[in-house]
């Protein structure tokens, strides 16, 4: 089992930049960012894959990028030219496995990892 905690939201212009980071409190295999609006299907963003690879979203493309520090166990989203509708609450998730295989996985649309944060807000205004 691990705990994902969030920081790093909040409120900022559009065009500019906020940087998320997620603690997970133990070892994970593949973590990713979702973001959820009121009314809106949850969505995933971002992912990581165990060997490291990243892999985004249309709708964040260019702009955002996802890194992880496995050593310190955090995951980071850097958010750029941010826009108004990037305005939702940021949800950081993972899965576990032991072993875990450094493996290029290929995340859905819809996947659910096992684990998610309670979500930090970003709300980007005109």
């Amino acid at each position: 089992q691990v705990q994902l905690m969030e920081s790093g939201g909040g409120s900022v212009q559009a065009g500019g930049s906020l940087k998320l980071s997620c603690a997970a409190s133990g070892d994970t295999c593949g973590m990713g960012w979702y973001r959820q609006t009121p009314g809106k299907e949850r969505e995933l963003v971002a992912t990581i894959s165990s060997d490291g690879t990243a892999s985004y979203w249309d709708s964040v493309k260019g702009r955002f990028i996802i890194s992880q520090d496995n050593a310190k166990h955090m995951l980071y989203l850097q958010m750029n030219s941010l826009k108004t509708e990037d305005t939702a609450v940021y949800v950081c998730a993972a899965d576990v496995a032991v072993p875990c295989a450094p493996v290029t996985r290929f995340y859905g649309d819809h996947y659910s990892f096992h684990y998610r944060g309670q979500g930090t807000q970003v709300t980007v205004s005109s």
